[in-house]
């Protein structure tokens, strides 16, 4: 790896960290901001979920941004928002104030995810993609295990406020890194205009490809993280039973082994496809796998808590494979324009999921804060449901995938 290749490599991971922080936040801050505001599980919910509207709600836009200005100044202007968004949220004294913190942190670390994908893809061969894609997310997933333990523990002294002053000031710092040291890449500075360019993203969603690539993935990657980041947590007190420690051990665990999971699944489509094994075949497995182990959760398997949810964590990540499957299937110069789609529907998803759940569980009454079993898994179930049918969709034999993209909506010089 070249020194420019790691500079990418680490800088755009810093961006995705704190994008993955900010996701997951709430799963420690929870049992203090509905204590502090009296809040439901429908409101939890909807403040927690608000992060990934405003998320959703940007991407596209920021694929524009990022094919026309490059990831370095897209990504290093969009964090300022964020820090500004952590603030509002820790200074609010009403949930008004709060949904619009949460919402403007979304808005703020919407392209940090696209943008670290898009620099991977200027800067290594397509075969590195898998793994280097696998590489971004398990430093992303970093924040997942920061939002466990660490977090518990930092809240042991100080409170939830400080510890969102202090988010802003590392969202800022990583702002001015990115700004300062990452390298320029300049062909994006020759695309067409803004309005043509937003036509190759409607030719996107427009592709049979897209939604083939896309199917089984955005329903799974959805499901993991509205529930990584908020509602596993609520699972562990109420369903099993554990202290809110032993929760977010639990939490810690979910996040090295999504960590894991990335590295090594990243690392292992690429040796299987020099067997002839295909990235989309792989990666479906894999989501397979994410749904199997939910079963065994909801059904109380009797196996260590630990290993559950490290299998929770090491299959949750395996949908973002998808990324390099959309990296074979379209242009280079629509690849920024693939990823935030895509990661349009899976945050839109998460957004649904993570409101519907809090939904579901309202429809039961509370004890001291906790729902009963029955209501946490009529929840989950509906949600494997929708995996299980969308799993179907992506397996049917299907011609789109042997066909070539070919999308006639920019003109190069």
């Amino acid at each position: 790896m070249s020194s420019t290749q790691l500079r990418v490599f680490l800088l755009f991971s810093a961006g995705y960290f704190v994008s993955y922080v900010f996701r997951g936040v709430n799963l420690g801050f929870a049992p203090l901001i509905t204590h502090d505001l009296g809040l439901s599980a429908a409101d939890l919910g909807l403040l927690t979920s608000l992060y990934f509207l405003g998320f959703a709600g940007a991407q596209l836009p920021a694929g524009v941004l990022l094919d026309h200005f490059g990831s370095r100044r897209v990504t290093a202007g969009t964090l300022l928002f964020a820090a500004a968004g952590i603030w509002v949220f820790g200074a609010a004294h009403s949930i008004a104030m709060m949904m619009l913190g949460r919402l403007l942190t979304g808005v703020g670390v919407s392209v940090c995810l696209g943008a670290a994908f898009k620099a991977l893809a200027q800067h290594f061969e397509a075969a590195q993609l898998p793994l280097m894609n696998g590489l971004v997310m398990a430093v992303g997933g970093l924040g997942g295990v920061a939002v466990g333990s660490p977090l518990t523990w930092v809240l042991t002294f100080a409170g939830w406020r400080a510890v969102c002053g202090a988010l802003g000031v590392l969202t800022i710092l990583v702002a001015l890194a990115l700004w300062t040291f990452a390298p320029e890449t300049r062909e994006g500075h020759r695309q067409a205009s803004l309005r043509t360019q937003f036509k190759g993203t409607w030719h996107i969603l427009k592709s049979p490809a897209f939604w083939k690539i896309a199917s089984f993935s955005v329903v799974t990657q959805g499901v993991f993280y509205a529930m990584q980041s908020l509602w596993v947590g609520a699972w562990m007190r109420d369903v099993m039973g554990l202290a809110p420690r032993e929760a977010a051990a639990q939490v810690s665990i979910l996040g090295f082994a999504m960590m894991a999971g990335c590295v090594g699944f990243g690392a292992a489509a690429r040796g299987l496809e020099r067997r002839g094994v295909s990235l989309y075949a792989f990666c479906g497995v894999g989501m397979a796998l994410f749904v199997v182990t939910q079963l065994l959760i909801m059904f109380g398997a009797p196996l260590p808590a630990g290993l559950l949810w490290a299998a929770y964590g090491v299959f949750g990540g395996t949908g973002i494979l998808s990324y390099a499957v959309l990296a074979r299937h379209f242009p280079a110069h629509l690849i920024g324009r693939g990823n935030t789609t895509l990661t349009l529907i899976i945050f839109l998803l998460i957004f649904g999921f993570q409101i519907g759940v809090g939904g579901v569980l309202s429809l039961w009454p509370a004890t001291a804060g906790h729902y009963p079993a029955a209501a946490h898994l009529t929840a989950w179930g509906i949600l494997v449901a929708l995996q299980i049918a969308s799993a179907i969709w992506y397996v049917l034999p299907s011609r789109v995938l042997a066909k070539p993209v070919h999308l006639q909506t920019e003109h190069h010089s």
